[in-house]
């Protein structure tokens, strides 16, 4: 990823254009021009592509983005994917594990963390969860992202936590499903269909509107542009939303759940 930044920042001196002329030329925000440059940022094939008619270099940064190593796809503890988090217009997320990061509270966020292996310090633990915490302003910005969860059933019903706290993060999912731009989805346990048998996978789109998909495995983290492929978890994410709960019956089993535990 810093090979490819490198190379836009040669091809843009090159062509006599500061980072500022660069993106007003391809229609993006100079501080993604930075980002790009810097390593910070992935830059996907369509952007590549603009670069290249607008500098002509040939197809060489397409080239290279088509062929970054591997290991440039995974970025050290998913920090590329939090900075597009950071800006993206939308979010689709869908999750069969745990909690989405953005609707986990403190005590579900540290529980996460101290089941990991091998094992964090608490300070790591610490450290990690007010960091996951933070990403949560998103949510209560004067003028949020439109954000998609679905979560299936036995994660909103796994007991990381306490009695109390797991009666926390209820409450908390149900506050949290009914901020402005968010839809939230229960995919309950009973459905005999299930598109997200493969796993958990996120969808954005960026401020420059592409888009981008996020997937999280054991060891490692990847981003993924390829439209083929952004175009089957588009389709999954369809069949996923059609298959859960409506966002006002998954309110209903949120209060449902709430209810027992209080009786």
């Amino acid at each position: 990823m810093k090979l490819v930044g490198k190379l836009v920042a040669v091809f843009r001196v090159a062509a006599g254009l500061t980072q500022a002329q660069l993106a007003d030329a391809v229609g993006i925000q100079v501080e993604t021009v930075a980002s790009i440059e810097q390593g910070r940022r992935a830059l996907l094939p369509d952007l590549a592509r603009r670069m290249d008619e607008l500098l002509e270099t040939k197809g060489a940064l397409a080239t290279a983005v088509e062929n970054m190593p591997e290991v440039d796809l995974v970025p050290a503890w998913a920090e590329q994917y939090m900075d597009l988090e950071r800006t993206a217009l939308a979010l689709s997320w869908y999750d069969n594990q745990v909690l989405p990061g953005l609707l986990q509270t403190e005590a579900y966020a540290r529980a996460v963390f101290r089941n990991r292996v091998p094992v964090f310090s608490e300070d790591k633990i610490a450290v990690r969860t007010a960091s996951r915490l933070e990403r949560q302003e998103i949510l209560h910005r004067l003028e949020p992202p439109t954000i998609s969860f679905v979560v299936w059933e036995p994660v909103v019903m796994l007991r990381l936590v306490d009695d109390a706290a797991h009666a926390e993060h209820l409450r908390h999912l149900r506050a949290c499903a009914l901020l402005p731009g968010v839809s939230l989805q229960i995919l309950p346990l009973s459905h005999r269909t299930h598109a997200g048998l493969d796993g958990p996978f996120i969808l954005l789109e960026t401020p420059d509107y592409q888009q981008v998909a996020y997937s999280e495995t054991q060891r490692g983290s990847m981003l993924v542009s390829d439209p083929d492929e952004i175009s089957i978890l588009s389709q999954k994410y369809a069949m996923l939303r059609a298959q859960a709960l409506s966002p006002e019956a998954t309110l209903g089993l949120l209060d449902r759940l709430l209810g027992d535990r209080d009786r």
